[in-house]
């Protein structure tokens, strides 16, 4: 009985199939998804329908793909088509699928394992009680009848910093925006989104966030994605499994259940026609 946390698919479904081939995963295992089931790569549908016929076998928390997914459904980019999810939206089970994505964490904890996960972070300024507070919040709004206003407003840049006493859509557009996009801040906390290189190419006052001093306790390991120019990351607890398989990368593995683990990767074929 092994549980795995295993890196953004992105639609590489066949990648998926190979790697899990190579774990020997069985029917008492557990499959950890750091999010970015879909979008740009050949086979969206194929993870999306996979992964939900996992029921409890497979635990995977929102990415910012699988939000756009759920925007395009939403009406939100109607003049913008997106080749690689059309066979969702067109599915006879669409509904059901984007009902399912819609009720997925986007944070996700395990007390026993000791283990947490998020799609691209933490925010060094939040303890325990505020990442959970505001999973729950921001989950409430995907999950509940302000679904569709959740997404009119859910996108943006600002506000780039956290404060308690923001409220609203600032607020829930601030949380989504660290679980899901975070990946250089300053050392203030405030989140810079336009530099998305390999650490050691940001400029000089740019930290990886999870090089940003803590403020406040965290007691859980992290396992996250996102990130795929960081590669394989592992460091103080937290462990970055996105190794760009779209890219022509590696898909990756990590036993999370394990006192010591190496990560497990197969290499991915590169999808030149990416697009989303």
């Amino acid at each position: 009985m092994a549980v795995y946390a295993i890196g953004d698919l992105q639609g590489c479904f066949d990648s998926l199939n190979e790697l899990l081939d190579k774990l020997a995963f069985g029917s008492a295992d557990t499959l950890w998804f750091t999010g970015d089931l879909v979008n740009r790569g050949p086979q969206s549908l194929e993870c999306l329908r996979y992964v939900k016929s996992l029921g409890e076998r497979a635990i995977t928390v929102l990415g910012n793909h699988d939000l756009h997914l759920l925007a395009l459904a939403s009406g939100r980019f109607a003049n913008k088509p997106n080749r690689t999810l059309q066979p969702i939206l067109h599915a006879d089970d669409c509904n059901e699928l984007l009902h399912w994505l819609r009720h997925r964490p986007i944070f996700f904890k395990d007390d026993d394992l000791g283990w947490s996960m998020a799609h691209a972070g933490i925010h060094p300024r939040w303890d325990l009680e505020t990442v959970e507070s505001l999973a729950r919040e921001v989950e409430a709004d995907l999950r509940g009848d302000s679904y569709l206003e959740f997404m009119q407003h859910m996108y943006g840049n600002h506000p780039d910093n956290w404060h308690a006493n923001l409220t609203g859509h600032d607020r829930i557009r601030f949380a989504v925006n660290v679980f899901t996009r975070m990946r250089y801040c300053f050392d203030d906390g405030r989140i810079d989104f336009l530099h998305k290189g390999p650490l050691g190419t940001q400029g000089g006052d740019l930290k990886p966030w999870f090089d940003i001093s803590r403020s406040a306790n965290f007691d859980y390991k992290l396992v996250f994605g996102h990130w795929s120019a960081l590669g394989f990351f592992n460091k103080n607890g937290v462990t970055g499994v996105d190794t760009g398989c779209l890219w022509g990368g590696s898909l990756t593995a990590l036993r999370l259940d394990a006192s010591e683990s190496e990560p497990i990767s197969i290499k991915c074929p590169r999808h030149e026609k990416v697009h989303g």
